[in-house]
């Protein structure tokens, strides 16, 4: 359910088409779940969408860049823009700008390698790049450093419980019999991508059961237990970069326009309608 200015919004009505489909299925979702989304405003709604699907392209993104998948002790930077640490996190070198540092793995992942929080992190905050432009990110996280899930400070995430997770949420497969000699396929951090497809460093994208049979093959010999999704959902607090958006529109291919723009506001009493 979606509730905006204390009022419930009826997305029943919106017709393929009329927005992106994935905007559309982020929209469905929220509205279908028995948890309540809730948001001021319109414009906010319209922003968290907005942020979702940068999330979603840049996990793609960082897919097809082909990072290298490895425990921390064994990371690998490009030390043209970080300096590598010996417990294997990634420190902005002096006088580097942070986007350009991040978006270069992006641009050469085959000079890098990590584990499967870092990634996530990783993509979060080129979500956030994409959304709120270099000039707010490179105030926002000056002295970046990338460490499995010590992220920085002016990332703003939110951690819940349950099942409704929606495109652009990570969430948490657990795998119970791993292999002790194996640790890091204890469990395996995943975007959401929508239409049943997720997105693991060292996985790849593929769907939930190739998710849960990868960590199957990496059990001990003698496993009886399937690893499988939790309930763990981890998610940007879009409400805490609105504030920091450009005013110019940018060249980027996801945008408000393409979101709802289209759509068609009407309010009877305490409803809210889209369409």
């Amino acid at each position: 359910m979606i509730k905006i200015n204390q009022k419930w919004l009826d997305v029943s009505q919106i017709q393929p088409g009329i927005i992106s489909e994935k905007a559309l299925e982020i929209l469905q979702l929220m509205w279908r779940y028995p948890n309540i989304f809730v948001y001021k405003t319109m414009e906010d709604l319209k922003f968290d969408i907005e942020m979702r699907l940068q999330v979603n392209k840049a996990a793609v993104s960082l897919d097809k860049s082909n990072p290298e998948f490895t425990i921390l002790e064994d990371s690998v930077c490009n030390e043209q823009y970080w300096r590598l640490t010996k417990n294997g996190a990634f420190e902005l070198k002096l006088r580097v700008p942070p986007h350009l540092a991040l978006e270069d793995i992006f641009i050469n992942g085959s000079l890098y390698a990590f584990e499967c929080g870092t990634a996530i992190v990783i993509v979060f905050l080129k979500a956030v790049l994409d959304t709120v432009g270099p000039k707010n990110f490179d105030r926002l996280f000056s002295g970046l450093t990338l460490y499995d899930w010590h992220y920085p400070q002016n990332l703003i995430l939110r951690f819940h419980e349950g099942k409704d997770y929606v495109p652009g949420d990570c969430v948490y497969f657990k795998n119970p019999d791993y292999d002790p000699s194996t640790p890091e396929w204890q469990g395996e951090n995943a975007i959401f991508l929508g239409e049943n497809l997720f997105y693991g460093h060292g996985i790849g994208i593929t769907n939930q059961q190739g998710i849960i049979d990868e960590l199957n093959s990496n059990r001990k010999w003698n496993a009886i237990i399937s690893a499988f999704l939790t309930q763990h959902i981890i998610s940007i607090n879009s409400s805490h970069y609105s504030q920091f958006k450009p005013n110019i529109p940018r060249n980027n291919p996801v945008s408000l326009h393409d979101c709802l723009s289209n759509i068609i506001v009407s309010e009877i009493g305490s409803r809210t309608f889209l369409a």
